[in-house]
């Protein structure tokens, strides 16, 4: 990019203001001056864009339902190199940059870590220089807007517009058209082929929105493609004429509602239809839009592998199998083998859980009716998959079931995956090995060349330089130079310094300054004064019963009894701090939210935890929360159930901020532990495998409960209730007489024992300084630049 100056910065801001707001600065309001400024550096985006030659390059298409994105206008400023320029422009016009960036929403279109990683890939590749566009949906409202009355979740709607406007750049002249509904009719043709086409369809428009994302210290600008839904007529004449109204926009209304909201609840007919139209309008209008530029750059689609690959995460773009296939046979003309060999050459997979409830399954009739093409080759793709898997497993009739495209009346998406793509990959060596141990086990016996693994990476430069700046300038200053942000691996020189306790003391002052802006920002939100001189210990991800929130606010409940019973034992203060989302279906996840907050009430007004004890639920975690967050953190509880956590990314930033692990052997965690061994890390819980062990020898929580006096004082606890009347007996219930799925009675012990060694080296200053340190000098393998480079190597065969 060409580079500008902070004069030059304001001169454009102002002229930015004029043209599009018809303001001078002093007039302009904060919202009006981020506009300004972003525009201002989407232009300068777009510039790069076009100068950029093509690349002969395999082109990369990046499906996600998610991109967290968070706030762009410091990243994107960083990125062009012109960061520390906007600021002092900004200040030159009389302005705070902070409450500038302050002003962009966040751009809500994601829920959690699988958001999160696609936001990070995007700026890797961009960064490394490779041709990739990553593509979602134009959700108009996002995920939601978390409100917390009366300590329950509340969902509103979560609008994002002044960012959207800002950032994004509609293409109508790439618009595409994508069909629901209607009846496939076959002709024959001269040529003796049958043609097939779908009549009395409804058409839904798809325009496309692009977020231009810079790469660092580069030209490189990809492209995020949004994927906004319209209807062709946005109003019925006729209807309107004969005052029907409302009826008259039906059509429109339709239309526009598949992009409203992500993730709606699918526990209806018509939630369910909904999520079916979002995916195929997704992949649908993705698939037509690839294929026809690559009928303008190189005519003939027989070459279409070799130039284009699509990395689809998790199941929900599955249809663009079926979506490429229909397009290649009824409007090029190609054969079955033709078409499925061309899919199958250039779609891979990446699982990014083992949950079942994610491992998406439709019922066929809602396929069918919706769908009625893509139900016709998906058909297809069961009856010629299930041929193959008699003849592999013959005898094995459970191998066949299992792997079955469609069974028992509903489609099972992972099992297309597995049928089609060229490589199917996990998030981390765990997961990996799950996958091909157990989940996708028959089909890994047959082609375990498909088979391999990424493990998951996070922007460092986002989540250590610019959400950490203080302990930016400590490393760049120690490595002698800031090299580490092109080369992450460079951050283990850091470790050079463990002993010197000048660094370790600067470490120390960081972390406090930290803790202060966060302290001021809980107090500001929440109306909580934060002890800064509390360990801060952070659980923040989307609330699961897998993730355990509930064991931690066990953990909780047995500090504040250990309180009443002995006021004046040796207590180092302590602070926990929750951030989570539930889906809004997700009751028991709700449920568990409610505990959350009845409980930091009540700790919070016990006058033997003041100034000990301390619980705050974050309302409405988001990337911006999580930015001020981070720094701050010095313990990370990773406390999820053995085998049931892909990889995790919170888990990283906090490392990368040296908070210090509190884990199970789960997704990264395991690789994490490798790095830093348990001196560095504190380890509990009972493994997958001895998990498996006790669940088939027969696991009884009941035991578990009559033989711990202290766990049963946490639950007696959680089924009284808490000071606001309100009881979690069901809870309670349904650990103790309903089986504890997720092990948390099992664990319980452990997971006391693990908390008290990590408290005795958090009450020793320096020794926690040096843990934190080489926490921070290995994580840099954790980077996503390193995790996109080998995806490039590995999968996409760049």
């Amino acid at each position: 990019m060409t580079p500008i100056g902070k004069d030059g910065l304001s001169a454009a801001i102002a002229d930015k203001l004029s043209a599009h707001f018809g303001k001078k600065t002093q007039d302009a309001a904060k919202t009006e001056i981020f506009c300004a400024c972003a525009i201002l550096l989407r232009e300068m985006m777009a510039r790069g864009r076009v100068k950029r030659t093509r690349s002969d390059a395999r082109h990369i298409h990046y499906l996600s339902m998610e991109f967290l994105m968070g706030r762009s206008l410091a990243k994107n400023a960083f990125n062009l190199g012109i960061y520390d320029e906007l600021c002092a422009a900004l200040r030159e016009l009389g302005l705070e940059p902070a409450d500038i960036f302050e002003t962009e929403p966040d751009a809500g279109l994601g829920n959690g870590g699988l958001g999160r990683l696609a936001a990070c890939y995007l700026d890797s590749m961009a960064t490394l220089g490779l041709p990739a566009t990553g593509y979602s949906l134009c959700y108009e409202l996002g995920m939601f807007c978390q409100k917390i009355v009366d300590y329950r979740q509340t969902e509103v709607a979560d609008s994002w517009t002044v960012s959207a406007d800002s950032w994004l750049v509609p293409a109508y002249d790439e618009a595409v058209e994508v069909r629901f509904g209607g009846v496939c009719e076959e002709t024959w043709g001269f040529d003796g082929k049958c043609h097939t086409s779908v009549e009395n369809y409804t058409p839904v428009l798809a325009v496309p929105r692009d977020m231009l994302i810079s790469g660092y210290e580069t030209d490189s600008v990809n492209i995020l493609r949004l994927w906004d839904a319209k209807a062709p007529k946005s109003l019925d004449m006729r209807l309107f004429s004969g005052g029907e109204y409302v009826k008259s926009m039906e059509q429109r209304t339709m239309a526009e509602v598949i992009t409203k909201v992500l993730y709606p609840a699918d526990d209806t007919t018509a939630g369910k239809i909904l999520r079916i139209k979002q995916q195929y309008f997704f992949v649908s209008a993705t698939a037509q839009s690839v294929v026809r530029q690559h009928r303008r750059d190189f005519g003939d689609v027989r070459s279409f592998a070799k130039r284009h690959v699509f990395q689809i995460n998790d199941t929900h773009p599955t249809m663009i199998i079926p979506e490429l296939m229909r397009i290649f046979m009824d409007e090029d003309g190609l054969g079955w083998d033709e078409a499925l060999n061309i899919a199958s050459n250039c779609v891979a997979y990446t699982n990014h859980t083992v949950m079942a409830e994610a491992l998406e399954s439709w019922p066929q009739d809602l396929i069918e009716t919706q769908l009625p093409r893509i139900w016709q080759i998906i058909r297809e793709i069961d009856i010629r998959h299930r041929k193959y898997l008699e003849e592999k497993f013959y005898g094995n009739d459970e191998a066949i079931l299992r792997n079955l495209v469609i069974s028992g009346g509903s489609i099972h998406m992972a099992n297309i995956c597995l049928a089609v793509c060229f490589r199917i990959n996990g998030v981390s060596a765990m997961h990996s090995e799950i996958l091909k141990r157990d989940l996708f086990k028959d089909i890994y016996a047959l082609t375990p060349e498909r088979f391999t693994n990424v493990t998951n990476g996070i922007d460092h430069r986002r989540w250590l330089t610019l959400v950490n700046p203080g302990l930016h300038r400590l490393i760049a200053e120690l490595l002698g130079s800031e090299t580490y942000l092109r080369h992450p691996e460079r951050i283990a020189l850091l470790e050079n310094f463990a002993g010197d306790d000048a660094v370790l003391r600067h470490l120390e002052e960081i972390k406090r300054e930290n803790k202060l802006r966060f302290c001021e920002y809980v107090q500001r939100e929440n109306g909580l004064a934060l002890d800064p001189d509390a360990v801060f210990d952070v659980q923040v991800k989307r609330l699961h019963e897998y993730k355990r929130q509930l064991l931690c606010a066990m953990l909780i409940i047995d500090l504040q009894q250990r309180l009443h019973a002995n006021p004046n034992m040796d207590f180092l203060p302590r602070s926990f701090v929750f951030g989570a989302k539930a889906a809004s279906s997700y009751k028991v996840a709700k449920r568990i939210i409610s505990l959350l907050c009845s409980l930091a009430d009540e700790v919070n007004a016990d006058p033997l935890c003041r100034g000990r004890l301390q619980v705050v639920f974050l309302e409405n975690y988001r990337v911006s929360v999580a930015e001020r967050l981070m720094p701050a953190a010095q313990v990370s509880e990773q406390i999820s159930t053995a085998g049931k956590e892909a990889s995790g990314t919170g888990n990283m930033k906090l490392m990368m901020n040296g908070a210090i692990t509190i884990g199970t052997l789960d997704g990264a965690n395991v690789e994490m532990h490798k790095l830093l061994g348990d001196e560095n890390m504190m380890l509990f819980g009972l493994r997958a495998e001895e998990i498996a062990a006790l669940k088939k020898q027969g696991y009884d929580p009941l035991s578990v409960y009559n033989g711990s006096d202290r766990l049963r004082a946490v639950l007696n606890k959680i089924s009284l209730g808490f000071r606001n009347g309100e009881s979690f007996s069901d809870l309670v219930s349904k650990l103790v007489y309903g089986g504890d799925s997720f092990m948390l009675l099992a664990d319980f012990d452990s997971y006391l024992s693990a908390h008290d060694r990590l408290y005795a080296i958090m009450s020793d200053k320096d020794k926690r300084s040096a843990v934190s340190l080489r926490n921070i000098a290995r994580s840099g393998v954790f980077a996503a630049d390193r995790a996109v480079s080998e995806y490039a190597k590995n999968i996409w065969g760049i």
